[in-house]
């Protein structure tokens, strides 16, 4: 029986615990298959909790050639073109910040459009934001920060997130998006803004179907975007809540399980052509 090979014109990805293996590196082979993704017509785009800034750095070599899905899904770019801004209100983002303040052995951090904002210079904190802001600033009060859109109120949970800070925040998961993005990480952002939503934004902008849509991911804040493509991958690391929504598994992002499933498929297209 003649195998059939799915009709994909856009691939998502994840970035930290899914393309990035443990020490934070693409693959070796990330942009050859990115040059044969582009050279078939295929979309890629890095969908993260990262800063955009951050993202825009680590592809410089195809910053114009890729979508950019940053803050959870609060934003979406692509060739400089905002395709998606989906902010907090001022009020909203003093409330949580006063939450996280009563939380032992955590930092409270705003993502704004324009930078990030943390009120401490502790070495460890500034250490670990530095790995996925690339533009911050350190404030006397988070509380007087203006001036900017807020996309995201992140929590820096040393305890770990998912059971020392979550508890805190979880009666507002009604009204916000309330996210375990990491061991460590917990974010707050408005109810509409997840990669779920931000992939549907981008689908809707290129024309590109749910089954046309491939997606890779590994951590509870990637539940939305696994819902919003038929070929949806769960990495072998992946949270068991993830493994649970996704239709099919990745190997692990220390074996380059994303890089290997998007190499079979393009494999599988050249014989169609061969």
């Amino acid at each position: 029986m003649e195998k059939i090979v799915p009709d994909i014109k856009l691939i998502a990805t994840d970035m930290d615990g899914t393309l990035l293996n443990t020490k934070g590196e693409l693959g070796p082979t990330f942009f050859t298959v990115f040059s044969q993704l582009k050279n078939q017509g295929i979309l890629f785009a890095a969908a993260s909790g990262r800063q955009f800034f951050n993202l825009q750095k680590r592809f410089d070599l195809i910053k114009d050639e890729m979508i950019f899905i940053a803050e959870n899904g609060s934003y979406v770019v692509y060739k400089e073109t905002e395709l998606l801004v989906q902010d907090l209100p001022a009020d909203t983002v003093k409330e949580l910040i006063q939450i996280a303040r009563t939380i032992p052995n955590t930092f409270p951090i705003i993502c704004g459009k324009k930078r990030a904002y943390i009120e401490t210079s502790d070495p460890e904190l500034v250490n670990r934001l530095r790995l996925y802001f690339e533009r911050f600033e350190i404030v006397n009060d988070l509380l007087d920060v203006k001036d900017d859109q807020f996309l995201k109120v992140t929590v820096c949970d040393l305890s770990g997130s998912e059971k020392n800070s979550y508890p805190y925040f979880q009666h507002l998961s009604d009204a916000l998006q309330v996210k375990v993005s990491g061991p460590i990480w917990l974010d707050m952002s408005h109810k509409l803004a997840d990669k779920g939503r931000a992939l549907n934004v981008v689908q809707a902008h290129f024309g590109v179907t749910f089954d046309q849509t491939m997606v890779f991911g590994d951590y509870l804040n990637d539940l939305e975007m696994m819902q919003q493509a038929h070929h949806s991958y769960a990495m072998a690391n992946a949270h068991p809540d993830v493994k649970k929504v996704a239709q099919f598994t990745a190997k692990s992002n220390d074996e380059n399980g994303v890089l290997e499933v998007i190499s079979e498929f393009l494999d599988q297209t050249a014989d169609l052509t061969a």
